[in-house]
């Protein structure tokens, strides 16, 4: 099964400084491109990685490796997974976020704009209401605050009236159903870029993307040996700011935080990246979904 392609994996492997006998954690195995290429530079000791996915189909890629372990979990419970396998503190820590290319190349995932579907949009499909669920009973308010706030849609309050509105006549049954009671709100100029907007918020909202980003980023100060290493790869602007703030403020609002004496505290990471690493042309023409990557590595304090 084609899964996933790797994003910028000699830059995440460099950024993680691996040691022979550390302990790594990749938060978003996936298709586990980047995991094996962690083990590669792993030596034969003691030497391990974590692998952390709460999709299904990621277990058909599953390393046959007495150094690897894959835990069918979302990152946002990662310390309590580690806590229990004694198995804290770790070397590094990689998380490679957003949506991979095998959900949304599978249509019934509900991902992508390209298919009908039914719109479930679950990153773990066990759990959890799906975004036609959402789309067919959250309040216009709520519908507002998710379009606007997770895709930065112009008309959010407009779209939100019309989902509504339309509901009401009879309750949307999937992605063409969908489509056709907003059609007429769509810029013919930029349709998919409208949409993939709109797609953009109703699966962060579903699966509380940022809400578990937030947690896992908490966590990595934690469970992090010091001078272990943070390596964050995001695809969109409000996953970016929350990591960079992170690093940089040790909050996720990016505010300056000083004690009596005007010393910044807080902060809990040092970014070894000045500027976020962009993937090269090459990769970018090889692989177009690298196209928004955006990794950035810090060290904890």
């Amino acid at each position: 099964m084609k899964y996933h392609d790797a994003v910028m994996p000699d830059e995440c492997i460099e950024g993680l400084g691996i040691q022979p006998d550390g302990i790594y954690v990749d938060v978003t195995f996936g298709g586990g491109g980047h995991s094996k290429r962690i083990l590669e530079k792993l030596g034969t000791g003691v030497g391990m990685v974590i692998g952390f996915d709460q999709d299904a189909d990621a277990a058909a890629n599953i390393i046959n490796d007495s150094r690897f372990i894959l835990i069918r979990d979302n990152f946002r419970n990662m310390k309590q997974h580690l806590q229990q396998k004694g198995l804290i503190p770790v070397n590094g820590i990689l998380a490679d976020l957003g949506v991979s290319s095998h959900q949304f190349d599978e249509p019934s995932r509900g991902f992508s704009i390209r298919f009908d579907h039914d719109l479930d949009m679950r990153m773990d499909t066990t759990t959890g209401k799906t975004a036609l669920e959402l789309l067919n009973t959250l309040s216009e308010k709520e519908l507002v605050r998710i379009f606007s706030s997770y895709g930065e849609v112009k008309n959010s309050k407009t779209l939100a009236a019309t989902i509504v509105n339309a509901r009401a006549r009879h309750p949307l049954s999937g992605s063409d159903d969908f489509r056709k009671a907003i059609g007429h709100l769509v810029p013919k100029a930029n349709e998919s870029q409208y949409l993939a907007q709109v797609y953009q918020a109703l699966r962060i909202e579903v699966n509380q993307e940022l809400d578990a980003l937030k947690s896992m980023l908490e966590q990595c100060a934690e469970v992090l040996v010091p001078g272990g290493r943070l390596v964050v790869m995001s695809y969109h602007s409000l996953e970016d700011r929350l990591v960079k703030n992170f690093i940089g403020k040790g909050n996720f609002e990016g505010v300056d935080q000083k004690d009596f004496f005007g010393n910044n505290i807080g902060i809990q990471f040092q970014s070894i990246t000045k500027k976020p690493i962009v993937p090269s042309e090459e990769e970018v023409k090889r692989n177009p979904r690298s196209r928004s990557a955006k990794l950035r590595v810090a060290a904890k304090i």
